[in-house]
């Protein structure tokens, strides 16, 4: 009897990644939009100011305007010679008097600080010249030269580089290039992604009433949720449904999904078993470089390409496929986007659970506890994915590592690894 071969050795996450990221050359063309509708795109252009923000000195209170050398202490009465709106023009300021002004109104020439109403008070009435006569306001608070003035070009310098291509936009992002004046955006074109899944158990919500379900059948949670991940990295998705584990309709699907897409994502079909068809369709029709990675969960991964179309196979188990996924998959299409920022901030939290750590590196699911340490969910299988619902974050634990209460561990967050 011959020796059975030695299995494959595992690659290095870090590894594989730099190597998928390799192949990830940004995808040509792009777009130009509506700032309205660039939230989540990655800029293709620098934005450069055209302008300083705030254009002119401005009030960040609503007060009044004043010399501070003329203010020699507490209780002085000044004259109000003008009320300054935001948006108005402002008169410089007459010795010896105070401006009246508002949130943002055009700081007038001469003044070099801002009294806030709260510590002022109206002489004759509510803000309003006594009959016959010309408001005045008695300054209760000595004011600090500078205070309460927002500068001009404090924010923003004429000619700076507000937002570098290669950047995702957020909310905040494009509010600052409206902030300068840009009302249209050029960004990257949108990732063209075919996803299917394999595996005749699997059988889509809606189709069979739970009761009913035969055995060895199992809802299919993997399409819904990498949808929602493809979709919220901003993909063009085309969604080619569930298909039969058969060589010949695995290589159909492939086919015809290689045709005008950029990437094709499957979910299940990439281990080794006989009903796995994946591996020999891909190579069928292109090429496979293989991968067993050295992580849990998710040790399936495939990536090869098919056409011009890049493929990436996910492992089946829900889990398995969800952090594969935020991990690998995530960075792949946000560098086909052109983006710059790739990888996943860490930060260091206390571990309030024990784990005896296994040989591979692993993705803990845990989530933040009002202690400020992290708490472990009690099921780490791969196919539990009740855990990374319940789950803020994953802890990335190196391989043969045991973590003891009180430890330090790798804390990643899921808000920014799903966004």
């Amino acid at each position: 009897m011959s020796a059975r071969p030695p299995p494959p050795a595992l690659t290095a996450l870090d590894d594989a990644l730099s190597e998928l990221l390799a192949h990830a050359h940004p995808l040509a063309g792009g777009e130009t939009v509506s700032t309205f509708e660039a939230d989540g795109r990655v800029l293709a252009r620098d934005c450069v100011s055209a302008l300083q923000v705030p254009p002119q000195d401005n009030s960040a209170m609503d007060g009044y305007a004043v010399r501070s050398v003329e203010i020699g202490g507490e209780g002085v009465v000044l004259p109000v010679s003008q009320r300054i709106a935001a948006g108005a023009p402002a008169l410089p300021l007459a010795p010896g008097s105070a401006a009246r002004l508002f949130t943002g109104a055009q700081v007038p020439q001469g003044a070099d600080a801002i009294v806030m109403q709260e510590d002022c008070e109206p002489v004759g009435g509510q803000f309003a010249a006594p009959p016959g006569g010309q408001p005045a306001v008695r300054i209760n608070r000595v004011p600090v030269p500078g205070q309460w003035i927002r500068r001009a070009g404090e924010d923003v310098t004429r000619g700076a580089v507000v937002l570098a291509a290669g950047q995702r936009l957020g909310p905040a992002d494009i509010g600052l290039a409206a902030n300068i004046g840009l009302d249209r955006l050029q960004v990257a074109r949108r990732p063209r992604v075919a996803l299917f899944s394999t595996g005749d158990e699997l059988v889509m919500p809606g189709a069979v009433a739970p009761g009913q379900m035969k055995p060895g059948t199992i809802y299919n949670s993997n399409r819904f949720f990498l949808r929602a991940l493809l979709q919220r990295l901003g993909c063009e998705l085309t969604d080619l449904g569930v298909v039969p584990d058969r060589r010949d309709a695995t290589v159909d699907a492939l086919r015809q999904a290689a045709g005008d897409h950029d990437l094709i994502l499957t979910s299940g079909g990439v281990s080794v078993g006989e009903e796995d068809h994946i591996k020999p369709a891909v190579q069928t029709l292109g090429r496979l470089d293989f991968w067993q990675i050295a992580m849990k969960p998710g040790k399936p991964f495939a990536y090869g390409k098919v056409g011009d179309a890049h493929f990436i196979g996910l492992p089946g188990n829900p889990v398995s496929s969800f952090v594969t996924f935020v991990l690998l998959v995530r960075p792949f299409v946000l560098r086909l986007q052109g983006a710059t920022r790739l990888a996943p901030h860490s930060v260091g939290m206390t571990a309030h659970f024990d784990w005896r750590g296994d040989r591979r590196r692993e993705f803990l699911r845990v989530r933040r506890n009002p202690d400020g340490g992290l708490d472990l969910f009690p099921n780490q299988s791969s196919g539990v994915l009740t855990s990374a619902s319940w789950a803020d974050g994953l802890v990335d634990n190196p391989a043969g590592r045991a973590i003891a209460r009180g430890d330090t561990v790798r804390f990643l967050s899921l808000a920014e690894l799903v966004q």
